[in-house]
């Protein structure tokens, strides 16, 4: 993802806009009524009604036609309504019928005296009675299919466990993500592991897009269905789940700790159980609580003890999956080094296929041996690279369920040193500024620490949007704002060697504009992580999407990243509100409508002149300063007084003077990062054009120009949310 991308989201043609005027009825969803159009009529349809809409005459053949498309639209989008209509065919007549009547009058009232305009309306009447008759017919297929269905995996699971009812496949049409693209056709809920390859196998025969979920927790959208012809294979319900058990791991001389567990075991069961025998499970991602064991394979999720332990990879003995053809594999890891995977020379696993019409293991198909370095699963400075996929064959792992199904799965469990402690470190000011202290902490809990039986056993990172997206509440009596929290556990079996490290981390950190706190008992060390819980209300933030994939890029570069991402996110958006002074100037120089006046001698034209004028100026004096702001970012702050006071920003003054002290380089950029400089259109622009446009006579002028505002706003939010996009799947996992 890119920022030549993301531009081409904020270049909004007219058509575009004009898309996000909602005129179809019923349709509640995110689809503007131009997707709509285009997904129900084609692509040309728009552009015809777009061509009509242009020269409308009375509207009322667009409101009949938006009309159709809403019913169908309402219909497709809601499988409580889809239930209802197959099971009463009367209601479905009824329905097609009104639809087609409505098609009928359109077509009545075309006017023949301009051919070129007729043609275009016959066109689209074309479009709408072929989408009609297709609705129809989607209500027959469906039955069919739902037949065919139940009968062919009714023999491999009990007929409960086939679920087409509406809650079932509006509970399964989306994850975390809440992006709702297709719902599933049927939802299956397996009951035992046996199960799962049959019903696969079955699947395949039926023609459906095979689709796994677990909890339902990703942040990728790895579980959304994507046509209408799929299937959700729930795994929840494979929940078996033994004790800690001393095994016998192929390669190695002594038996070590592992967990064997089904798909759908959630990750917390896993650590709970690991720990009331005094081991720890690695694998700890923040959806600990409800993502289950399958994902966290498929993912190879990480989580804050990565850093000691690594991720879902390092700590696997064996797991069990369903390959596409619906066939068993099973992958075991030969000689595990019980540790990171990518600290051995070579990595062996020794894959077995048997048949998927028996039991698992009962009739091996074929054996191989793959043997990779361990060098390549993870780039040189970097933890988890989620753009190799492939990971040089190994089926199963960070696939997210692309390659199979994941059923079961034997994890190594590991003991915690005797004593921990929790560090929260607050760092201030710019990320440049902070980054080469935890550099230099990371350097130390990796070489003196250690050596002196301090080890680093958890550590995450939080930059500042997932601060204010999760309510941090800082722990500094310093004042402002955290740039970015680094939580860790540091343990050790000698508590004042943990101690001292400690110290020396906090030493380390206020240093570099941080500050340290460390939390001793167990109940302060859970609430220094609770913050790094809630890092999943991300979406409060975003509308959208969190994603926390575990990449990493070069530690020393992060400051150096952040900056480049904050500069690209910075320079699009401003000039995306310079996009929208240029439509309400637009709009200001054309007619404004207003409510009769009331005031004794002052005439409507006259005061909406008045009115105009002074919007026209404020936004000339806007465009001014964000120009400047745009145009000046590299520009160092020593220099700018002048401009400052020419685009009445001197309030700034105190601030900078200041901000020169601690940073004499620091530039124009640096406190528009640190939004000590807002370019902000709500309190620029809105909160004016409020005041302006006051009281009822010129509440239809607001109305006018609130649009061109929703629209920045939008194309704002589109572009946040691509940088949060990229801005998260950097962040830090330290492995």
């Amino acid at each position: 993802m890119n920022s030549p991308a993301a531009s081409h989201l904020l270049a909004t043609s007219p058509a575009q806009s004009e898309s996000r005027l909602r005129e179809i009825p019923y349709n509640y969803t995110s689809f503007s009524d131009r997707e709509v159009v285009v997904r129900l009529l084609g692509d040309e349809a728009w552009t015809l009604l777009s061509e009509l809409r242009a020269e409308r005459r009375t509207g009322r053949s667009a409101r009949m036609l938006y009309e159709v498309l809403g019913d169908i639209w309402v219909v497709k989008r809601n499988p409580y309504l889809q239930d209802d209509l197959l099971d009463n065919p009367k209601r479905r007549r009824l329905l097609i019928e009104a639809l087609r009547h409505r098609l009928g009058e359109i077509d009545q009232r075309r006017q023949s005296d301009d051919l070129q305009r007729d043609e275009k309306v016959a066109a689209l009447l074309a479009r709408a009675r072929r989408a009609v008759d297709e609705f129809e017919r989607t209500f027959t297929e469906t039955a069919d299919l739902r037949k065919r269905v139940a009968k062919v995996l009714g023999k491999l699971t009990a007929k409960d466990n086939i679920k087409f009812d509406g809650l079932s496949r509006v509970s399964h049409v989306t994850d975390a993500t809440d992006w709702r693209v297709e719902y599933p056709f049927v939802v299956l809920t397996p009951d035992t592991e046996e199960e799962m390859a049959g019903l696969v196998r079955g699947c395949i025969e039926l023609g459906l897009t095979i689709v796994p979920r677990g909890g339902g927790t990703g942040y990728t959208g790895g579980a959304l269905p994507l046509t209408w012809r799929s299937v959700v294979i729930n795994t929840e319900k494979l929940e078996t789940l033994s004790a800690v058990e001393m095994t016998q791991l192929p390669g190695l001389d002594d038996p070590v700790p592992t967990i064997r567990a089904g798909a759908g075991v959630v990750t917390r069961r896993v650590a709970d159980t690991a720990e009331q025998a005094g081991f720890v499970f690695a694998v700890d991602p923040t959806s600990a609580d409800a993502s289950c064991v399958g994902g966290n394979v498929a993912m190879n999720a990480g989580g804050k003890k990565a850093v000691l332990w690594g991720t879902a990879l390092d700590n696997l003995a064996w797991w069990r999956m369903v390959d596409p053809d619906g066939n068993w594999l099973d992958v075991t890891r030969v000689g595990h080094n019980l540790g990171k995977i990518h600290d051995v020379d070579v990595a062996t696993f020794e894959l077995s296929w048997s048949d998927g019409r028996y039991a698992p293991g009962h009739r091996v198909i074929k054996t191989k041996t793959l043997e990779i370095k361990g060098q390549q699963f993870r780039k040189v400075g970097l933890g988890k690279d989620v753009t190799d996929k492939f990971l040089a064959g190994l089926p199963g792992v960070q696939k997210e369920g692309c390659d199979g199904l994941i059923t079961a799965a034997r994890w190594v469990v590991h003991r915690m040193p005797a004593h921990t402690r929790t560090v929260c470190l607050e760092f201030f000011g710019q990320a440049r500024d902070a980054i080469p202290s935890i550099v230099e902490i990371k350097n130390y809990l990796d070489g003196t620490g250690k050596q002196r039986g301090a080890i680093l056993a958890g550590l995450e990172h939080l930059d500042e949007r997932y601060l204010r997206a999760v309510g941090y509440a800082t722990k500094s009596k310093r004042g402002g704002f955290p740039k970015m929290v680094l939580i860790g556990d540091i343990v050790g079996d000698d508590d004042s060697v943990v101690a001292a490290a400690c110290s020396e981390v906090v030493r380390m950190a206020n240093g570099r504009h941080g500050e340290g706190f460390v939390a001793v008992s167990a109940d302060a060390r859970k609430k220094f992580w609770l913050d790094r819980a809630r890092t999943a209300a991300i979406a409060r933030h975003t509308n959208a999407f969190k994603i926390n994939e575990d990449v990493v890029i070069p530690l020393d570069r992060m400051g150096e990243y952040t900056d480049a991402i904050e500069r690209i996110n910075i320079e699009l958006s401003t000039r995306n509100k310079l996009r929208l002074l240029d439509a309400l100037q637009t709009r200001l120089n054309e007619p404004l409508p207003a409510a009769k006046l009331d005031a004794d001698g002052v005439s409507r034209d006259e005061w909406l002149t008045e009115r105009t004028s002074q919007a026209l100026e404020l936004i000339s004096r806007v465009r001014g300063r964000w120009d400047w702001v745009l145009t000046h970012l590299d520009q160092p702050l020593r220099d700018v007084n002048d401009e400052l006071i020419e685009h009445d920003l001197q309030a700034l003054l105190p601030a900078i003077e200041q901000r020169l002290v601690s940073q004499p380089d620091a530039t124009l950029f640096d406190i528009v990062q640190d939004r000590t400089l807002r370019i902000s259109w709500k309190v620029e622009l809105l909160k004016h054009f409020e005041d302006m446009f006051s009281g009822a006579h010129l509440a239809p002028v607001l109305a006018e120009i609130r649009p061109c505002m929703r629209e920045c706003s939008r194309a704002a939010f589109l572009w946040h949310c691509t940088c949060m996009l990229v801005m998260a799947m950097c962040t830090p996992t330290f492995l």
